[in-house]
């Protein structure tokens, strides 16, 4: 990239030149300022560096940049030892936290440091750092809002509580919250304005958001009569409306940095966390919990290359994470718009879920337009989009008019949900995808395999598709809403199972996740003694045990196993004793039981 090119790049109107050719120099500067440059030379300093190729600052962060033609290896030590000089001669000149950059104009390699506290050396280098960024979004890295994730899990109780007390239904709040949250991000006026105009003003901002996307009039009817019109939010008092949206505001916003992907996901966790508190009385509501969602993409291993499809997308939490992930290894805005406009697909049956997965990515930067309500099994729009990934958790116990047509005229007249327990809706999605990786969270019933309709469909699947990993997933993870006990299954479509190169499927046995349930505020992160939270060294074991197909006892196993066989760790695992407890095993004694006798197994 050119000197011109870069600095149109960055943004002109804060480059920083004090001589000619766009330089700086900072003899000169610190002059300026009363300062001799003598005096903070740096210890390695060899010469006196004086001109650094292109500055940028305003008041809080400078961008300093020294050119080379190429980033040679015999070089480094000079290079570094000049940027070194640059880094001590800018934070004497103003204070400002600064990033300095090494950028080859032939070849377009970089090398980052992002405010380190010592010198610049290879440790403190930004490795993810691939591609120069605006100087916004430098500014944004260094200076936006922090992230507080157990502040915004608190609030979100708080503001529930709030909700319900202004006598908000809680089949809206959800959606209401999400669509006030959305407006705020786009400078909605609150203060001193009537309800009715409140109103106005969100209504405004969500048909200026949804103007480019195809499906704009339904998605704008549904938002309108679902929430905005409805009867509970027309009842606000002025001081009641304008309450709700300042503590929003004021509670949940400044805690969340929705530049950062930490950011994007307390969004999601602000969301789905809501989406928790509402609808209790509904056991078929499974909000998957973002951790759990965030490992699925790491295990199918989305990326900017990915194609995704979730033909069962609620409230969009597989999509909002797919999206982020894609959007995380972009290098240019570019990239990302093809993202956002033709990477992510999503399908949903329910009206008022349909208008929560849209709310949600709007909320995510968009990547909506591709969201449409309907019927899975009915919808063709996304088979030549070359969907390569599918992520989705399906209706366990789905009504006849969710289920495919054909696969209804089979049930007797006795049968009114789903007997494949949603199995079936996997098996149809992959035969149109038909290749790429699909992660689907079925319930235990799905894995064991002792009903017709599930065997059906398990042998369906292995006929044509590989069934590539089963998880065993933590028995209260839906907590609170569903009572469902899930697993993950991971099959490698379009290659039939007995053809698979890798015969054995893995069997991982991940039921501790480090999360706990605590009152009010669901299940929660554990942490250690430093204060660090656990999950993240308990995925990085979970996914090291997949990716190698380790046999750990008590955590994993791989086996070679037909549709008859049991598709679960428990099966085969050979148990580590050791960590057996009375009280873990009365537990998983409790659960079987309660299996058997739920699905007439055992008479209570």
């Amino acid at each position: 990239m050119k000197r011109t090119d870069l600095i149109n790049h960055i943004g002109r109107q804060y480059l920083a030149s004090n001589i000619e050719n766009d330089e700086f120099n900072y003899l000169k500067a610190l002059k300026e300022i009363g300062k001799d440059s003598s005096q903070y030379l740096s210890q390695n300093a060899l010469r006196q560096y004086r001109d650094v190729d292109l500055r940028f600052s305003n008041d809080k962060i400078s961008l300093i940049i020294e050119t080379k033609t190429k980033l040679i290896k015999r070089n480094e030590k000079n290079d570094l030892e000049q940027l070194n000089q640059y880094v001590l001669y800018e934070k004497e000149l103003t204070g400002n936290k600064v990033i300095a950059i090494l950028a080859a104009t032939e070849t377009d390699e970089i090398r980052v440091w992002l405010n380190p506290e010592t010198e610049l050396n290879k440790d403190n280098q930004a490795k993810t750092e691939r591609v120069i960024r605006t100087f916004q979004e430098y500014f944004d890295l260094l200076y936006a809002t922090k992230n507080d994730k157990y502040t915004v899990v608190q609030n979100t109780y708080s503001l529930n509580e709030l909700l319900h007390s202004y006598g908000i239904n809680e089949k809206i709040r959800s959606q209401f919250v999400g669509t006030c949250l959305l407006s705020l991000k786009n400078g909605l006026i609150y203060e001193n304005l009537t309800s009715k105009q409140i109103r106005a003003g969100i209504e405004g901002i969500l048909t200026n958001l949804l103007e480019k996307d195809l499906n704009k009039a339904t998605k704008l009817t549904i938002l309108k009569n679902k929430v905005i019109d409805s009867q509970d939010i027309r009842e606000l008092k002025d001081k009641e409306f304008q309450h709700v949206v300042r503590v929003i505001n004021q509670d949940i916003l400044p805690y969340i940095n929705d530049k950062s992907s930490m950011g994007q996901d307390l969004l999601n966790l602000f969301f789905t966390t809501f989406n928790k508190y509402v609808g209790k009385s509904d056991k078929n509501q499974a909000f998957t919990p973002d951790h759990i969602v965030h490992f699925m993409c790491k295990v199918v291993n989305v990326n900017r290359t990915s194609i995704v499809l979730d033909p069962c997308c609620g409230s969009g939490a597989f999509l909002v994470r797919a999206m982020t992930e894609c959007l995380a290894d972009c290098d240019s805005e570019k990239d990302k718009e093809k993202v956002r406009k033709k990477q992510i697909f999503g399908i949903e049956y329910e009206e008022t879920a349909f208008g929560l997965s849209t709310t949600n990515m709007l909320i995510h930067g968009d990547g909506n337009s591709n969201i449409i309500q309907g019927n899975c099994f009915k919808m063709n729009n996304f088979e030549d989009a070359g969907i390569n990934v599918v992520l989705m958790n399906p209706p366990y116990n789905a009504q006849k008019k969710h289920c495919h047509p054909d696969y209804v005229k089979t049930w007797n007249s006795s049968t009114k949900e789903d007997p494949s327990k949603g199995f079936h809706f996997v098996y149809e999605i992959a035969e149109k995808v038909k290749k790429g990786k699909l992660a689907v969270l079925l319930p235990m019933q799905c894995a064991i395999g002792y009903d017709a309709d599930i065997k059906l469909y398990k042998r369906k699947m292995l006929e044509k598709h590989t069934l590539d990993a089963v998880f065993s997933l933590p028995t209260d993870m839906f907590h609170p809403g569903a009572n469902a006990i899930a697993c993950c299954m991971i099959f490698n479509l379009g290659t039939r199972h007995e053809k698979a190169p890798n015969s054995e499927t893995f069997f991982g046995y991940f039921k501790d996740d480090g999360f706990v349930k605590k009152k009010n505020l669901g299940r929660i992160e554990k942490v250690d003694k430093t204060g660090k939270g656990i999950w993240e060294k308990i995925e990085a074991e979970w996914l090291s045990l997949y990716r190698n197909r380790s046999t750990m006892k008590g955590k994993s196993i791989t086996k070679v196993v037909n549709a008859d066989d049991e598709w679960l760790a428990e099966a085969y695992m050979e148990t580590d004793y050791s960590k057996l407890n009375p009280d873990e095993f009365q537990k998983v004694l409790n659960q079987y039981l309660g299996y058997l006798i739920s699905n007439g197994r055992l008479l209570p």
